[in-house]
């Protein structure tokens, strides 16, 4: 495989990925036969000794937004390396956020940085001539990337890519699609789907293409209520057999998540810290009558099979219009021809003789595409000056090509200028391009540039389809001119929020930011054009509702809602920049290269390095996401395999960004005092939460990989009458969602995969366990260590009550002792604070207790009051504890953690 990886992908209006992870043995080496539970399989997984233990896919979707994180593990058994391949596809509008890979004992994670940075450590790949990616074309919506790597004898490897979108809405519903192919049989195989959506799910459903009726619902699990709903798939090895005495699997095809939301308010404003999104969706309006024009390329190339399925579509769509509708045909080869010249009402009669135009048209000449579609916007301009009746209707033109312009104006330039000019913003340009032969980026531009969209139609024996599918999308306008308005004052960094048209079973979609205490005179105002009259309606945050949604999803709603905006912003910077040159499309270029760095997206202006993985010229590997158009496999040279059991991670990088200070480490113990390090400044902070005992936090959460601790409160026996009562951890659980780890921890138990029957474990014991890259060591009668796939090191102490202990109940304590490669969007009362912190102290006075200091602090753009103080640290001592010195910040941490504390406060121990 090449030394890069590049991530070609085409345009697509839901999520998909496909999942294809596969041995590639080499020719004539005997089969082998793994040892243990695998040998006792009854049917053979394995190809020449190599098989997929596990193949995991949890897709967490809140509000729109979708995180992907697929996981697979795969195992060599046999006593020689084997080569292995982890294929995936991806739409075009998702971004990849992170990919790793651990092999052998050693993890090799992807790195994202500017394309060019990321080019200039690949100059070797150039200079030799060698083609820097591997781009596939599989299927019409995706492309597909493949990372193939030789792993040594009698191990394994673990494959993690992480992906996000935004979910677009379409003829009623969002879809999820996952295209399912892994090539053999899998011992645990697993696609979880989590939904969480303010607005309540109305409707839910999950189907796959390759099972049966019976099959499908016995292995396929799915439920909704309220704001939830889940969707659980995992066939066991002998429900994914193609028959009972196959070793093949029936695992290939499609697997499909449905859904939709409850429309019971006009506009939803969704608001969480500093952001918010906007989704509009009304329902109940009537349809409004449109003004439709189909200008049709009938040009030499359109000959055969193209041009019988172009008119099999039209008979179709002409036989669906609407009585009230008005309409005509422009058709253009080298000449331009019209059917009326101007629009005519969709009687009975008009349609059939629309019909019978279309059954006779033959083909003619070259490609007068510029003529084509200005004879078109001729017609519909022509409805300004007519009845108010039809000039007050939705106007739309269609533009349909298989080339490009070869007769008239061929200048692409000049005709998007004529087409501009002509259109003037008054109603939306939808190009089609059927095939392959013909400029896309260019249609995709003009279309663009006049408030529509471009869809590529392949050909296929389902074109005709294709044609009707784009057509329903807009067959129904509800809306136009819709502008969603907000104060001026009151909010930044807005996404489009003027739409041409809104269409039945559509959304539209805005976010932005929300200036600091601005949130009271938030509000959102929405004007457009309906059917016969005007449509306003005002939008207010229900502050009650957003705080109980955080309580709900906690701090995974509120970085969904930004990520979600950050995402928007790009995809629309990129198609921005499109359409502009010179200075602007610079401008335009950094601005997305600065929030693609700041939200780790792979995208057309970053690359993705794979840091310690090296092919057998010393070349590592990049992720590359480029353009729609780009060349196909066979043009991209050979293929380059990674041998990771040969590499190993460089020094610099296994320390990255990370310094241990000397038994100095974030913390959360006894009352509970919370410990935050800062080793830049070489000082610490200290804060407590005060909470009753039952209420369960959120100490760290990792939002790319779904990794979580949070922790259970529980009280002091000994409280005296009127007592301060205290609180402690009395409770841990730990889970990693995306290998199905779950361990709880209590001062009495250790149980791991808490009820599912996993083991238990008491303090009294010595033990190691490991479970897919997490290591959890437990030191008899006092701590326990958990190590999680070298991203990071935990420590659990144990403490017990002895005689003269202040507290009368045991509980626990928590320490991050290494967090360096947690992801950068960890979060939670703990985990935000894995990333680098500033704060500065000045003015140090007296406080109100003479033996303290207090100071005023500047941190997170907050000025606060804190004070000198001291706390313990017992991951050394667990009962006497060490002096840790530190600023303490007052009110349960307020100015210094992101949000309330209360925020973090979650429903379950997992």
């Amino acid at each position: 495989m090449d030394g890069a990886m590049a991530l070609r992908v085409l345009l697509c209006a839901y999520l998909v990925s496909l999942l294809t992870l596969q041995a590639m043995p080499a020719p004539g080496l005997a089969r082998g036969r793994s040892k243990g539970s695998e040998k006792r399989q009854a049917v053979d997984t394995m190809v020449d000794g190599v098989f997929i233990r596990s193949l995991k896919v949890n897709c967490k979707v809140t509000s729109r937004f979708a995180h992907y994180v697929i996981t697979s593990q795969v195992v060599n058994s046999a006593d020689e390396a084997r080569e292995v391949a982890f294929d995936v596809e991806i739409p075009k509008t998702a971004f990849i956020s992170d990919f790793a890979i651990t092999a052998d004992g050693n993890a090799f994670i992807g790195d994202i940085k500017d394309k060019v940075t990321a080019w200039k450590q690949y100059r070797k790949a150039a200079i030799s001539g060698e083609n820097a990616g591997l781009v596939r074309a599989s299927g019409r919506n995706m492309e597909q990337f493949a990372i193939h790597l030789t792993i040594g004898p009698k191990s394994k490897a673990t494959f993690q890519l992480t992906y996000e979108e935004v979910l677009k809405r379409k003829l009623t519903q969002y879809d999820i699609v996952i295209k399912v192919k892994p090539k053999q049989l899998v011992h645990h195989f697993e696609i979880d789907v989590d939904i969480f959506e303010p607005q309540g799910i109305s409707k839910l459903d999950a189907k796959a293409t390759f099972l049966s009726k019976e099959l499908a619902a016995q292995t396929i699990k799915k439920s909704f209520s309220g704001k939830k709903g889940h969707v659980l798939f995992r066939p066991t090895v002998g429900q994914q057999q193609s028959c009972p005495t196959c070793s093949t699997s029936l695992l290939n095809g499609d697997f499909k998540v449905t859904y939709d939301v409850n429309r019971d308010k006009l506009c939803d404003l969704l608001v969480a810290n500093t952001y918010f999104a906007h989704f509009f969706a009304p329902q109940n309006l009537t349809n409004m009558s449109k003004n439709l024009v189909f200008v049709i390329d009938i040009s030499g190339s359109m000959e055969g099979q193209k041009m019988k399925q172009t008119k099999e579509a039209l008979l179709k769509i002409l036989g669906d219009m609407r009585p009230q509708d008005y309409f005509d045909l422009v058709l253009f080869g080298s000449q331009v021809q019209s059917w009326q010249g101007s629009l005519v009402q969709a009687s009975e009669a008009n349609l059939r003789a629309a019909q019978d135009f279309v059954r006779r048209f033959s083909l003619a000449g070259a490609t007068n595409l510029n003529g084509g579609l200005l004879r078109g916007i001729e017609i519909l301009n022509k409805v300004q000056g007519s009845s108010q009746q039809v000039s007050n209707q939705a106007s739309i033109l269609i533009m349909l090509t298989d080339g490009e312009p070869t007769d008239g104006v061929t200048d692409r330039s000049q005709i998007l200028k004529n087409v501009r000019e002509a259109i003037r913003g008054k109603f939306p340009l939808y190009n089609l391009g059927f095939g392959h032969d013909l400029d896309f980026n260019f249609l995709e531009v003009m279309s663009m540039e006049n408030n529509g969209w471009a869809q590529r139609i392949y050909e296929d024996h389902d074109a005709a389809q294709q044609l009707q599918g784009f057509y329903s999308q807009v067959a129904n306008p509800l809306l136009v001119d819709v502008e969603l308005q907000y104060p001026r004052d009151a909010v930044s960094a807005l996404t489009q929020h003027r739409h041409k048209q809104y269409y039945d079973g559509s959304e539209i979609m805005v976010a932005g930011r929300i200036a600091d205490n601005k949130l009271g005179s938030f509000k959102a105002r929405v004007q457009a054009r309906g059917e016969g009259q005007a449509f306003k309606t005002t939008c207010l945050v229900d502050e009650g509702e957003m705080k109980k949604l955080l309580r709900e999803r906690g701090h995974m709603l509120e970085n969904h809602v930004e990520r979600l905006w950050a995402y928007l912003t790009i995809q629309e910077l990129l198609a921005k920049r499109m359409t502009v040159d010179g200075e602007e499309r610079a401008n335009l270029s950094s601005q997305i290269l600065k929030m693609s760095l700041d939200y780790q997206f792979v995208t057309p202006l970053t690359s993705m390095t794979i840091r310690g993985m090296t092919d057998h010229d010393g070349l590592e590997p990049t992720i590359d996401k480029t353009p729609e158009d780009s060349q196909p496999l066979e043009m991209l040279g050979p293929r380059r395999t990674f041998v990771l059991s040969a590499a190993q991670p460089s020094p610099t990088s296994s320390s990255l960004n990370f310094q241990q200070l000397s038994n100095q480490v974030t913390s959360v113990d006894t009352d509970p005092h919370f410990i935050i390090h800062v080793p830049q400044k070489g000082d610490a902070l200290c804060f407590n939460i005060n909470e009753e005992p039952g209420v369960i936090l959120n100490l760290v959460q990792d939002l790319d990989t779904g990794f979580s601790v949070n922790g259970q409160l529980i009280g002091n026996k000994a409280r005296s009458p009127g007592q301060h009562e205290g609180t402690y951890f009395g409770r841990l659980g730990i889970a990693n969602p995306a290998t199905g780890f779950r361990l709880e921890v209590t001062p009495q138990n250790i149980t791991l995969n808490a009820g599912e029957g996993g083991p238990v474990f008491s303090w009294s014991d010595q033990a190691a366990l490991r479970h897919d890259g997490i290591v959890v060591t437990i030191n008899k009668k006092r701590s326990l260590m958990l190590s999680v796939d070298d991203r990071a090191t935990f420590e659990v102490v144990l403490h017990r009550v002895w005689k003269g202990s202040t507290v009368q109940q045991d509980f626990l304590g928590f320490y991050v002792l290494d967090s360096h490669r947690m992801s950068a969007r960890t979060h939670g009362l703990l985990g935000q604070f894995f990333h680098p912190l500033d704060f500065e102290v000045s003015d140090i006075h007296p406080g109100s207790d003479p033996k303290r200091s207090d100071a005023t602090m500047v941190v997170k753009n907050h000025r606060l009051t804190v004070t000198r103080g001291s706390q313990k640290d017992y991951s050394k001592d667990p009962r006497h504890g060490t002096e840790v010195s530190c600023w303490f910040i007052h009110n349960n941490g307020a100015g210094l953690i992101d949000g309330a504390h209360t925020d973090y406060i979650v429903p379950d121990i997992f």
